[in-house]
Formats: structure tokens, C-alpha cells, sequence
């Protein structure tokens, strides 16, 4: 079973992505900041994360940063959440190491069409 990592402060967020997730068969757990996704990742593998862009405690850039240097980790898959079109945040968060993005708020279609685009569900 496939473990995803949903990095979110918004309790209602969470639970959203849970919902879809879950439908789809992948375990899900849940961090509302930076320093608790980052433990997580180091703790268990994850084969993906839904990163929100305005995550608590560091940046988008010093997260992946983090991510990408820390011991033990494997690399997962990054989905960059944002509530923003701002195609130079977007790309900062490309640089950075995510993978690909998503509009939030999301509703199942769009959730479900981005993750199977990243093939994380088919």
C-alpha cells in the first residue's frame, strides 16, 4: 500500500485529501507543520507528499531543501498545494524539488486527475 504525507496547517485540508486518498487506497498521514512532515519522512517511508505552500515553521524552499538533505529519507513524490497562481512561486517550488502542483481549494476530480498524472493512482 502506498503511504502519502499530507502537510497541511488546515485541519479541514487534511481531512479533505484524506477522504480522496483513502477512496484510492493510500495510507495517509498528517503533519501541520514543517518540523513534524520532516520527522515524519524520516521515520517512515512516503511514496508522496502534499505540501501546502504556506507550511509552518520553514518555507517551501527550506522544506524541499530539508527533505533533500536529510539522512534516511527516500525521495518521495511532491505535490506543491497553493491557493496562489503565481507562476514564479510555482517555479521556486520546481527548483526546489516538487514534482508537480495543485489549485487548492481542490474537489475530487482535480485532486484525483493530479494524482494520476503523477502516477500515484491509476
Amino acid at each position: 500500500m502506498k503511504r502519502c504525507l499530507v502537510a497541511d496547517p488546515s485541519e479541514i485540508i487534511r481531512k479533505i485529501a484524506r477522504h480522496y486518498l483513502e477512496k484510492l487506497e493510500i495510507e495517509v498521514v498528517e503533519a501541520d507543520a514543517a518540523d513534524s512532515a520532516l520527522a515524519l519522512c524520516q521515520e517512515m517511508p512516503v511514496d508522496a507528499i502534499i505540501l501546502d505552500w504556506r507550511l509552518p515553521g520553514k518555507t517551501t524552499v527550506e522544506f524541499l531543501s530539508a527533505l533533500r538533505f536529510a539522512s534516511g529519507a527516500q525521495r518521495p513524490l511532491v505535490i506543491y498545494a497553493t491557493t496562489e497562481n503565481d507562476p514564479a512561486d510555482i517555479s521556486r517550488a520546481f527548483t526546489a524539488g516538487a514534482d508537480t502542483y495543485m489549485m487548492k481549494p481542490f474537489d475530487g476530480a482535480s485532486f484525483l486527475e493530479t494524482l494520476s498524472n503523477a502516477g500515484l493512482a491509476h
